[in-house]
């Protein structure tokens, strides 16, 4: 039988998360390391890393290694009226760390829910984002906001793209001070620029917040959002995940690309999150798409960081030999022992720095002596 034990962390949560995203009836999608650097030159605000591997082809064409693999994902999709395509995918991404700046080759775990996408989707898209960060610790927050209501918020303080995109920026990091100042520069109403200031700092588990919301959402755009909301909060409400899962409205991804749900997971231990996702029709649109589409990626790379029990022992058994062993008596005993479960390392002499449990010598006349 497999041990899993010694397996990494990450590589640990794949298996874990594979056989979950299985069982819900999502099917494996793999591709390529390749992909023509057009798809993500077209889209480079979507990346989370701007920095992108490219090179030519030997035909002329250019290639980049891939960053990205909804970009593929959605590229190779079809509409299909009335259906929903249900993908999961383990695959390596090249893409700058935040931690090192360099490029790094990251494993990366994620799904895809895409087509004629409704609430159900998107509950079930959730509650399969808060289980995958149950599978890889116990202590863990899903972060889930509504681009609804902050796009509605935002709509009402102006018309202009760009001052648009500051918001959202100075939204993400919780800044009312440079919210406010942004606001004044621009003449905008000083309700709306506080509705927007307490709408971000809203933040706990969903029932507290519920209440708060309710306030802030006064018109047509934002109610809708704010419904979809305490829909979700129903359904959620008395599951084993209720306490875990939390509002946030400070997550504001791009609005080119990003509507309705997103949400960020974060486990203890690690600072940064390691699961982020959400609904993107707005970049289905913009790929000449009529389907919706939502789901997240688990960045494996950042589960590193967990403290990583170490091992008493390298192996159980030491197993020393030499010129005047009989092979086919060791190949026995080799065969004996990892079979009965027992971890074996076979040598003629004793490395440095290993460290073993026992120590079995078949070395010259096969004396057996055990630590």
């Amino acid at each position: 039988m497999f041990d899993t034990n010694i397996l990494k962390n990450e590589e640990k949560a794949v298996f874990s998360l594979r056989s979950l995203y299985g069982r819900y009836g999502y099917k494996s999608y793999k591709m390529g390391k390749f992909e023509e650097y057009e798809l993500y030159s077209r889209n480079r605000d979507f990346l989370v890393s701007e920095n992108i591997i490219v090179f030519n082809d030997t035909d002329g064409r250019l290639l980049a290694l891939k960053p990205d693999v909804t970009l593929s994902i959605i590229k190779n999709s079809k509409d299909e009226t009335g259906c929903v395509q249900k993908l999961y995918y383990n695959e390596n991404v090249y893409r700058v760390s935040p931690r090192t700046h360099t490029f790094k080759e990251i494993m990366q775990t994620g799904l895809e829910c895409i087509g004629d996408i409704d609430i159900y989707n998107v509950i079930e898209v959730i509650c399969l984002a808060a289980e995958s960060l149950s599978v890889i610790a116990p202590e863990f927050v899903l972060d889930v906001s509504h681009m609804g209501i902050l796009s509605a918020i935002v709509d009402s303080c102006t018309s202009d793209k760009e001052l648009k995109k500051q918001i959202v920026a100075f939204a993400a990091q919780k800044n009312t001070h440079d919210i406010k100042a942004l606001c004044a520069e621009n003449n905008i109403d000083e309700e709306v620029c506080g509705r927007l200031c307490d709408f971000i700092g809203i933040y706990g588990e969903m029932g507290s917040v519920i209440e708060k919301l309710d306030k802030i959402c006064c018109d047509a755009k934002s109610k809708e959002a704010y419904n979809e909301l305490k829909f979700i909060y129903s359904l959620i409400k008395g599951t084993a995940f209720e306490k875990n899962i939390h509002f946030d409205f400070s997550i504001a991804n791009d609005m080119n690309y990003y509507n309705g749900i997103v949400f960020q997971g974060f486990i203890e231990g690690i600072p940064d999150s390691v699961l982020s996702g959400g609904q993107y029709d707005m970049l289905m649109h913009k790929m000449g798409r009529k389907s919706g589409a939502i789901g997240f990626a688990v960045y494996l790379d950042v589960l590193e960081q967990l403290s990583v029990h170490t091992a008493e022992y390298d192996v159980d058994t030491l197993i020393l030999y030499d010129d005047k062993t009989d092979i086919k008596e060791l190949m026995k005993k080799v065969n004996e022992m990892t079979q009965n479960g027992t971890s074996i390392t076979v040598q003629k002499q004793i490395p440095s720095k290993l460290r073993y449990r026992h120590i079995l010598n078949l070395s010259g006349k096969g004396r057996e002596n055990n630590d």
